[in-house]
């Protein structure tokens, strides 16, 4: 098939390529710029052929996410793997459209070589390399989640800013024939869980490790069975990679040790839900933090306050990529330390953005110190490509307009700062209302763009009305006599 190889449109190299106008000195750094990005992309090739020669691997798993973040495959021989990294691999695109599927499209997989892991599923060495999608002639498809992620990071990168995200997420374990608390793991928040929940967590974080998903650690969550992975600071399509892969990866692991995982918002009704508040740093061209400034209150630069108030702005525009599933607004919900409007505070649990105290010192390479964002409304059941850039475009929109922060809100017994008063906007009370808020949010609308927007509203459409048409229990219970 025709495919273009190297970078894709959004990269720099095709920029300058574009305004050739700009002189011979923008021509000759662009040319600079994409030969290095081809002896990268060359040297990451070289590493998953010897990889897979050097662990003897049967079969590569291509994986790629549909619009809802549910992880999809094809599979390939071994022997096929350099031709695929070439040239691509044909699959049916209208898989990407998860339940708003229709009719068959011819798309391609084109693999990120930086992505190869070595899994080991039923004894067979199987490598994993995760996927874009792209047209037939080799341009990158408007409705694939990670490619319009990319293209927003290549556009901050191109103003000189690295988006940095670090997601917690939480997950319950239950017995695997019944969603019930576990009876042999009474523990609680921080708690060091017994039975055999705790064995299981132990195991499945090493099962990540060893795929190279990096858990920088893990701890007991407030209800019994339910666990919180922490992963660490990464570059955001790292760690978008991470959470999509995580997900089946955890519930695999708990099904041969004979229990279930879920990742859902909020499995049990009186017990706490799962979410995965994201820590998010903006960093310059040198790695180094532009939130933070030691001599504000809360340790927030100029920056990171209208990054912050951008994204309390499109706070309800986000719920519905964030928190995309019906069950998702049963957790956001008060008296559960989930947020219920559009505030921030440092002391405050319900807050939508918490400031942590910032950490400094001496950082080793690759560390980032000082402030971060805490934004606390994400669950795990959130495609992370669309989260993180509805994230990011909220946050950028701050700049662009240079909006300025609203006080905070914090508990009253803290006294640190906050009146406990301040007008915060609602959030949407239900997946119906997330998608009217996100149809009207033009920024984060205009970051995904209208292909991807209307398949992800297709989608979710058809879960909300598929919901709305249900007839509960607690319906049967409370009206059948009642009425």
């Amino acid at each position: 098939m025709p495919h273009k190889t190297g970078r894709t449109p959004t990269d720099g190299s095709d920029s300058a390529a574009r305004n050739g106008s700009a002189g011979s000195g923008a021509t000759d750094a662009a040319a600079e710029s994409a030969t290095a990005a081809s002896d990268v992309d060359r040297r990451a090739v070289e590493r998953v052929l010897h990889g897979i020669k050097e662990a003897k691997v049967q079969q590569v798993e291509l994986q790629f996410a549909d619009v809802t973040g549910a992880v999809k495959t094809v599979a390939v021989p071994a022997r096929r793997i350099a031709a695929v990294l070439a040239d691509g691999e044909w699959f049916d695109g209208s898989a990407i459209e998860g339940l708003a599927r229709e009719v068959e499209s011819d798309m391609y997989l084109r693999p990120d070589p930086t992505t190869f892991s070595i899994m080991e599923p039923a004894g067979v060495t199987c490598a994993r390399l995760i996927c874009e999608v792209v047209t037939p002639s080799g341009e990158s498809y408007l409705g694939d989640g990670r490619g319009t992620m990319r293209a927003l990071l290549d556009q901050a990168e191109s103003a000189g800013m690295g988006y940095l995200v670090a997601p917690e997420i939480e997950f319950f374990l239950f017995p695997a024939e019944s969603v019930e608390l576990l009876a042999d793991d009474p523990s609680s928040y921080f708690e060091r869980s017994r039975g055999r929940s705790r064995r299981v967590e132990l195991e499945i974080v090493a099962g990540l490790e060893a795929m190279g998903i990096h858990v920088e650690s893990s701890h007991h969550e407030v209800a019994s069975g339910q666990f919180e992975l922490d992963l660490p600071l990464l570059p955001a399509l790292v760690a978008a990679d991470a959470v999509t892969t995580l997900k089946p990866a955890v519930k695999e692991m708990a099904r041969e040790r004979g229990m279930q995982a879920t990742f859902m918002p909020k499995p049990l009704a009186d017990a706490a839900g799962s979410g995965m508040h994201t820590h998010q740093v903006l960093v310059d061209r040198r790695g180094r933090s532009v939130f933070d400034d030691a001599d504000d209150a809360y340790g927030m630069s100029a920056i990171a306050k209208a990054f912050l108030a951008g994204q309390l702005d499109h706070a309800p525009g986000m719920c519905a990529l964030v928190a995309p599933v019906v069950n998702s607004y049963k957790r956001l919900v008060p008296g559960y330390e989930a947020p219920v409007a559009g505030s921030w505070g440092r002391h405050s649990r319900g807050a939508l953005i918490r400031v942590p105290t910032p950490v400094r010192g001496d950082a080793s390479p690759g560390e980032v110190f000082g402030t971060r964002l805490e934004l606390r409304l994400p669950d795990p059941s959130c495609n992370p490509y669309l989260a993180f850039t509805a994230m990011l475009a909220a946050g950028l929109d701050g700049l662009d307009r240079g909006l300025e922060l609203g006080p905070p809100l914090e508990e009253v017994e803290h006294g640190f700062g906050g009146s406990g008063h301040s007008v915060t906007k609602p959030l949407p009370a239900s997946l119906g209302e997330a998608l009217v808020a996100l149809e009207d949010d033009d920024v984060i609308t205009a970051a995904l763009g209208s292909e991807l927007l209307e398949l992800f509203l297709s989608a979710k459409t058809l879960e909300w009305e598929s919901y709305r048409r249900q007839v509960t229990p607690w319906e049967r219970d409370t009206y059948l006599q009642r009425c």
